[in-house]
């Protein structure tokens, strides 16, 4: 890798590890869109670009939700109990899912990821408060839900938050303890991602440096500058108000919605 790809690279990854901390997102919905603009710059086969970014932000998540989970842990954030529900789910789903976007072409995931987080986004800004009396589900309700957040999150290589978090605020679950339980999940919906994406892709002639979908320099540079960042952005979620942190992500969903949804249409 060049020295200006590296420094590309460790931006990203403070970038999304800071999203990581701040929203819960484990960094994918920044990290998917800027890593498909890098890997078209190194070469890669254009209708593999977007699987090897979700692959690789998948992997980066594993990290990321790591550093952050401890800091929400601290604080005394996450609703452990929650986690353990979705969990099962979440690896069944995240696995499938992976197996399937091998055979699905590059544009239509990347059409897919446009339109499904403009939704999300949508749904933020404009989604109608939770009634008083929603609950959560029981633990058939919450391992189904956790089978269909990791699906679409491995379809879309992020940690899951643009789902998580609108379902457990909806049942009148605090949006910070929903934001730090979201966090936690990202690690089981990564990992399987991950293992998935990476068996998937085995015997693809990619370019040096892939295990699978898995791009390793990638993986390592970002990581390390995440890991560093998804901290502070921990520290900043408990001192924000809800509605702060709703637009943050609502905005940041819609932005890059428009960009995926553009390269989706050039082909």
């Amino acid at each position: 890798m060049t020295p200006v790809l590296v420094v590309a690279l460790l931006v990203l990854g403070a970038c999304t590890g800071l999203a990581a901390g701040l929203l819960g997102i484990g960094g994918g919905m920044l990290m998917v869109p800027f890593m498909s603009m890098l890997l078209d710059h190194i070469g890669f086969p254009h209708d593999e670009v977007v699987k090897v970014a979700i692959a690789t932000s998948l992997t980066t998540i594993v990290f990321t939700s790591a550093s952050s989970v401890r800091a929400h842990h601290a604080r005394g954030a996450v609703r452990w109990d929650i986690v353990r529900a979705l969990a099962p789910g979440i690896l069944v789903g995240s696995l499938l899912a992976a197996h399937f976007a091998h055979v699905v072409p590059g544009r239509a995931l990347a059409a897919f990821f446009g339109l499904f987080i403009g939704w999300s986004a949508i749904r933020m800004l404009v989604g109608r408060p939770p009634a008083p009396d929603r609950t959560l589900p029981g633990a058939p309700g919450l391992a189904a839900a956790g089978a269909t957040i990791g699906a679409l999150s491995a379809l879309l290589g992020a940690g899951g938050a643009f789902i998580t978090v609108p379902f457990l605020v909806r049942r009148n679950v605090p949006t910070i303890a929903a934001v730090a339980s979201s966090a936690a999940c990202g690690f089981p919906i990564a990992l399987a991602g991950a293992v998935g994406y990476a068996w998937a892709g085995r015997d693809l002639a990619l370019p040096a440096g892939t295990v699978g979908y898995v791009y390793l320099p990638a993986l390592a540079a970002i990581s390390v500058a995440s890991m560093t960042t998804a901290p502070l952005g921990a520290r900043l979620a408990h001192r924000l108000p809800t509605r702060t942190l709703k637009r943050i992500f609502a905005g940041l969903l819609a932005a890059l919605a428009a960009y995926m949804l553009s390269r989706a249409l050039r082909g």
